[in-house]
């Protein structure tokens, strides 16, 4: 059975170091706030408790048996009658596992709040989104979702619950100090320091994260989240609190975006996806696209199409994507289709000019192919479809003719053919193209430079 972290006061009264305690079971937390990374298993915690201290020494005991908490990042605070409490240290017994007891000075005898902040592994979050198009397919419904995920041992009830996206320096992972057998060193020897699990540089970032202002929160319906950019870091805050009991995971709205504008996009490129057609949906991170407040996580996205207006929908595809900044354009490919079909088809293929050396060998030639493209759309929707071909050399001169919409050199040996296709409908173009190979490359460059 799990054992949850409990806290206890342990009041001296007797002049032997601990020789009678009393000891008082503390009140649940009054709140308790999680910043986790998604970059490294960790996670600051930052909870506060109202501790009943009595005027002079007094002993705080910490357990953290059978959760992930790593107790070298253990820090408290008093928040309030901070000049008459002196926390003086944190001490771990030796030959005791998991437990650690903070000695407190206090000038009063009272109810004091204080902040009680650690690092701990275990937790975890990952962003998935849900996009519908409309039927005409020329805007989204854009739903963002977070999957918060608690294996850490401890159950965080009423939760504020805040999210970093943002790499940070680890130089140990946070579980393995937490399943350290002591804290520091072996026991019944000088304590030695094994290692921070970050660098003092991240974990002063870290915490100025965590207390960073709140953002005002909306009254709404849905809770939300909230965002806000912290140097290099990104922090997300939901809305209220969510209790997470360890071993579960909780689904939570980031946002939802109606009619984004977006653009669908069919490409054909044989050397790189084979025979078939891909289809590719693009948007923008920005105001224009209804977005652009703040970046977007990486994540999943799943799309549907509205088919009808009872709320049917049929599925299209899904892409994963990596973080999109603001004003960042992003490109889903959603898979292979069968409705758009592309059929190149060599019609001729010769070999011309041949260029001998001295003694008779073949020193250069052309060698000339013709294509002839077909391109059909067998879906009740125009498509827009881009037909790339490659062609293995940098030396080369194209003729080209039919129904093609667009022409365009990608670069020095590939073009772009585009192709607008109304709903079941077919198109056809063709192209000569010539090669040029041996010392013929050398007569097609001085050719070119003569034009």
């Amino acid at each position: 059975m799990k054992r949850t972290l409990i806290l206890l006061i342990i009041v001296a009264t007797a002049s032997s170091a601990y020789a009678k305690v009393d000891l008082v079971t503390l009140p649940r937390r009054d709140t308790v706030q999680l910043t986790i990374y998604n970059s490294a298993d960790m996670t600051l915690v930052r909870e506060s408790r109202a501790l009943t201290l009595k005027q002079g020494k007094n002993s705080l005991q910490f357990s953290w048996a059978n959760t992930l908490i790593d107790p070298t990042s253990l820090e408290m605070l008093p928040k309030a009658r901070a000049d008459k409490i002196d926390i003086t240290e944190l001490s771990f017994p030796p030959r005791v596992r998991n437990l650690g007891l903070w000695n407190i000075e206090s000038g009063v005898s009272e109810k004091v709040p204080v902040e009680i902040s650690y690092l701990t592994s275990g937790l975890s979050w990952r962003a998935f989104y849900m996009g519908t198009l409309t039927e005409d397919e020329k805007t989204m419904r854009l739903a963002g979702y977070v999957r918060v995920t608690n294996n850490s041992g401890e159950d965080y009830e009423n939760a504020q619950t805040r999210l970093i996206v943002g790499k940070v320096h680890i130089l140990d992972q946070i579980a393995d100090l937490a399943r350290r057998q002591f804290p520091y060193g072996r026991p019944g020897i000088r304590p030695v320091f094994l290692g921070r699990s970050v660098s003092k540089k991240a974990e002063r970032e870290i915490r100025r994260v965590a207390g960073a202002p709140e953002i005002a929160l909306a009254d709404e319906k849905l809770k939300q989240i909230k965002k806000e950019g912290l140097s290099e870091y990104f922090l997300y805050t939901i809305e209220g609190t969510e209790t997470i009991p360890t071993g579960w995971s909780k689904r939570l709205l980031s946002f939802d975006v109606d009619s984004v504008p977006v653009v669908n996009l069919y490409k054909y490129e044989q050397q790189r996806y084979g025979n078939t057609v891909l289809r590719f949906l693009s948007f923008k991170n920005d105001k224009e696209h209804k977005l652009g407040d703040t970046p977007i996580p990486g994540g999943m996205l799943k799309v549907y199409r509205s088919v009808d207006d009872k709320g049917h929908l049929s599925y299209t595809g899904q892409s994963g994507f990596k973080y999109i900044p603001v004003d960042e354009d992003v490109e889903l490919n959603l898979g292979s289709v069968a409705d758009i079909v592309v059929e190149p088809k060599l019609m001729d293929f010769k070999t011309e000019s041949y260029r001998f050396d001295r003694k008779g060998n073949i020193a250069g030639w052309d060698e000339i192919r013709r294509f002839t493209i077909e391109v059909r759309n067998t879906r009740s929707m125009p498509a827009k479809v881009e037909v790339r071909r490659n062609f293995g050399t940098q030396y080369w001169k194209l003729q080209k003719g039919g129904q093609f919409d667009d022409f365009e050199k990608i670069d020095i040996d590939s073009v772009k053919f585009t192709v607008k296709l109304k709903p079941n409908s077919v198109k056809k173009f063709e192209y000569t193209l010539t090669t040029y190979h041996g010392v013929r490359e050398e007569d097609m460059v001085k050719a070119s430079r003569r034009s």
